[in-house]
């Protein structure tokens, strides 16, 4: 015998090299050395069924317990080669699970970031499409192409509003003052040519364009305020609600800057309507996306839905075009009596709108990029987001 335990001479006893009760052919339920545990050489098994039995190597109290350190056998069935020995390895229920989890998630960022790079490539796709079959290559149609985005952000928010039937997290107030936006520019481009691209692009794309994107504003609007009204956020919607009936807010934007329209203004169509409605159009949507970058804020989440987020980047790409233009062109915008004062004005308006949209353009940049929901902070340096 060994140290200790009973034994026969064909070692089919109960004892092993280490102890404890041990069958034939060096088995049992303790092998020596192993750390202790239930371990076996080859035990439980039975003559005749050499593919299933209870041993194969399998340990399942060594130092390391969940593991097998080989061999063919381990509770498995003849006609199945698992086993909870034998080789492999057992993950706990929850390891299994945990990465089935992460799996997932990692699957589902990827099908997202494929939806993010087919959105934009259309759109870039459309516009080159556009700017070499209907444009005469002027520099001017950067302002078409501003236009064109602005649309392109319309129309996913009418896809995400209409598809989902849900108006969460949209500003009714943004698309009201847009709304005038749209509309008081095109009382002005319809009767008059002074505020066109110079480009063939002017002659009659500008004008579908900038109707397009009135349609899909006015659609929005629809939808939020009739059919989904049950889901508007009206409690997150409360930009400049101060002394004011509910939902009246806007008030505290249009009416100063119809002011400064009417007394700043060029004079492109020589007549006092068209250029102040325009001039109004310019100022006013540099204030419209206020009252959506305020409702960002005010959400508890800080969690921007994704196709939320496109539409006011798009917006926000859109000035970033039309300023771009501007910068280089804004003295075609001085008065006929040499004030210069309105093309420094409308710079200025373009400009303070990319700024108080700059923390917003760098979460959606880190939301794109990671694939993730875009979280904008609670608040910012400006206040805004």
């Amino acid at each position: 015998s060994q140290r200790h335990g009973y034994t026969t001479p064909d070692a089919g006893g109960y004892a092993a090299s280490g102890g404890g009760y041990a069958a034939g052919g060096g088995g049992g339920y303790v092998a020596g050395g192993g750390g202790g545990g239930y371990a076996a050489g080859g035990g439980y098994s039975q003559q005749g069924a050499p593919a299933g039995s209870y041993g194969g190597a399998a340990a399942y109290g060594s130092n390391n317990p969940y593991a097998a350190p080989g061999g063919p056998g381990g509770y498995a069935a003849p006609e199945s080669n698992g086993s909870m020995g034998g080789g492999g390895t057992w993950d706990m229920p929850g390891n299994h699970d945990e990465s089935k989890g992460k799996s997932g998630k990692k699957s589902m960022a990827l099908h997202a970031m494929n939806n993010n790079v087919i959105l934009w490539a259309c759109f870039f796709a459309g516009s080159l499409l556009i700017y070499y079959m209907l444009s005469g290559g002027d520099f001017s149609f950067l302002m078409t192409y501003g236009a064109l985005s602005r649309m392109f952000g319309f129309a996913i928010l009418n896809f995400k509003t209409f598809r989902t039937q849900k108006a969460t997290g949209i500003s009714v107030k943004t698309l009201q003052l847009y709304s005038i936006v749209f509309f008081c520019r095109l009382t002005s481009i319809f009767r008059h040519e002074g505020y066109l691209p110079y480009d063939k692009s002017g002659d009659w794309l500008y004008h579908l364009i900038e109707f397009l994107a009135f349609a899909c504003t006015a659609s929005a609007l629809y939808g939020c305020s009739y059919p989904f009204k049950d889901s508007y956020q009206a409690e997150f919607d409360k930009f400049g609600e101060f002394n004011v009936p509910p939902g009246f807010g806007i008030v505290y934007i249009i009416a100063p800057v119809f002011l400064v329209a009417l007394f700043i203004h060029p004079n492109l169509n020589s007549d006092l309507l068209s250029d102040v409605a325009w001039t109004f159009a310019m100022y006013l949507e540099s204030c419209a996306l206020m009252p959506q970058l305020y409702m960002f804020q005010k959400q508890a989440s800080g969690v921007v839905e994704l196709l939320t987020a496109h539409f006011v980047f798009a917006l926000g790409f859109g000035r970033l075009l039309e300023f771009c233009f501007w910068a280089y062109s804004y003295h075609e915008l001085a008065h006929s009596n040499g004030s210069k004062l309105p093309g420094y004005v409308a710079l200025f308006a373009q400009f303070m709108q990319l700024v108080l949209m700059l923390d917003f353009f760098w979460f959606y940049y880190l939301a794109v990029k990671n694939s993730t929901p875009l979280v904008l902070p609670s608040h910012s340096g400006l206040g805004v987001v």
